[in-house]
């Protein structure tokens, strides 16, 4: 009986690491694009790819010149093809890094925050505005955000800044008011701008029935550290959008336990 001899591969602890490290690292690269446009870009990429060396090993000298100079541009071309992908998988290192992300730990050193004992009450006014708007059959978008790039969200918007209340949301969002076309974003507990013209999702899998409002929410969500609440004017449904994610038809509880585990 011959033995196979694999003393010739070696690892160590670091290599174990280093293994692991890549392969989060390509998962969460797969979340990102899964569903989405920059998915079938990804394949045609690759294509392209394979059809370099199979050209090149056939020496057809025209394609392969062709695709050559196509593959010495690959790097600037990825930059500017997911650029949108590039800014969402930042975001997601640089919110996964923050110790104020990690609550058990914040909690376990420092105990309860005023801004967590008040959180209850800071959601209140939005779960009330979204019942009141949820019975009178009135559509709504309202975003928050993290991190409040004004950049990207007052290109679009008109500025408020305003106390969180539930009629100043109402308000908003009746049909006859000039600011309720468009979305509410809240951010460091205000409502920071009204009226908000977001870019629309490119997720390919979403349902037919999702119209611009629901394509918004979720399409903010893929581009920014924001979560959305998303009520339906034609079936008057409540959605929450997260990374891209939404979950639709939620209840009040279950709206309250994500406002209060996200609105912070």
């Amino acid at each position: 009986m011959h033995w196979v001899d694999f003393s010739f591969i070696k690892f160590n602890f670091l290599d174990v690491i280093d293994v692991v490290v890549v392969a989060i690292i390509i998962y969460q690269l797969y979340n990102l694009i899964r569903g989405t446009i920059a998915a079938n870009i990804c394949i045609g990429l690759t294509i392209i790819g394979i059809l370099y060396f199979i050209v090149r090993a056939l020496e057809m000298k025209l394609l392969t010149t062709i695709l050559g100079r196509f593959m010495d541009v690959g790097i600037l071309a990825l930059i500017v093809v997911f650029q949108q992908e590039i800014r969402r998988f930042l975001l997601l290192v640089g919110k996964n890094a923050s110790l104020q992300r990690n609550k058990a730990w914040w909690l376990y050193f420092f105990g309860k925050t005023d801004d967590e004992k008040n959180n209850l009450a800071r959601i209140k006014p939005i779960i009330d505005a979204c019942k009141s708007m949820k019975q009178n059959g009135i559509g709504a978008l309202i975003v928050f955000a993290k991190y409040y790039d004004e950049q990207f969200y007052q290109n679009s918007c008109e500025v408020m800044d305003a106390k969180i209340s539930k009629r100043l949301l109402e308000s908003i969002f009746q049909k006859t008011s000039p600011l309720h076309d468009g979305a509410v974003v809240i951010s460091e507990n205000k409502i920071k701008s009204a009226s908000c013209i977001l870019p629309l999702s490119d997720n390919t899998d979403l349902p037919v029935q999702f119209g611009l409002r629901h394509r918004a929410g979720i399409g903010v969500s893929e581009a920014n550290d924001a979560t959305a609440i998303i009520i339906s004017e034609e079936t008057n449904e409540i959605s929450y959008a997260k990374h891209g994610r939404v979950k639709m038809n939620i209840s009040f509880a279950e709206l309250e336990k994500l406002l209060n585990k996200d609105f912070n």
